[in-house]
């Protein structure tokens, strides 16, 4: 019976394995938690957000994303302009040494134009991070009902990312 439930508990600790394996260390770059929010089929935009943490000593530069699940991406930031929430596109983001970047609703993110796919809750996609100095990225996206356990508020709708 002990080998029995034995082989239980490491059957599921493997399955539920892709479940907590949401972390990354590439170097001195720690990359936690990439999501995206589940949106309607007919959606053709929507965006990633990350948590980058750079345990390094020199910083490294955010220069891009790639993923198949859309045409292209960019790197957007929400700002306050004239009384207005605005999005605008960045060239790049820097992480500072010793420092960390959120990507989270209503600040930055990874942008999806062209999607390739629906987001549909519970399902994944690859994306590629490109940096500075760490070079390319591998990480797997995972697509959430209403951001799953993050509590902050999306205030960016995504039909309006074309207004910058």
């Amino acid at each position: 019976m002990r080998h029995l439930l034995a082989a239980a508990l490491a059957t599921t600790a493997l399955l539920s394995q892709p479940l907590l394996a949401h972390e990354y260390q590439h170097g001195d770059l720690f990359i936690d938690h990439p999501w995206s929010r589940a949106m309607p089929a007919t959606a053709t935009t929507g965006a990633t957000y990350l948590t980058i943490r750079n345990d390094g000593e020199r910083a490294d530069t955010l220069l891009g994303a790639s993923t198949p699940a859309a045409g292209y991406t960019e790197l957007h930031e929400h700002v306050h302009e004239d009384g207005l929430m605005k999005m605008r596109e960045m060239p790049q983001v820097v992480i500072a040494a010793g420092e960390q970047v959120e990507f989270k609703p209503g600040g930055y993110h990874v942008m999806l134009f062209n999607l390739q796919q629906s987001l549909d809750a519970g399902t994944s996609f690859p994306m590629t991070l490109t940096f500075a100095k760490a070079g390319e990225v591998d990480v797997e996206v995972q697509v959430e009902h209403n951001g799953g356990s993050h509590t902050a508020h999306d205030s960016d709708d995504h039909e309006h990312h074309h207004h910058h």
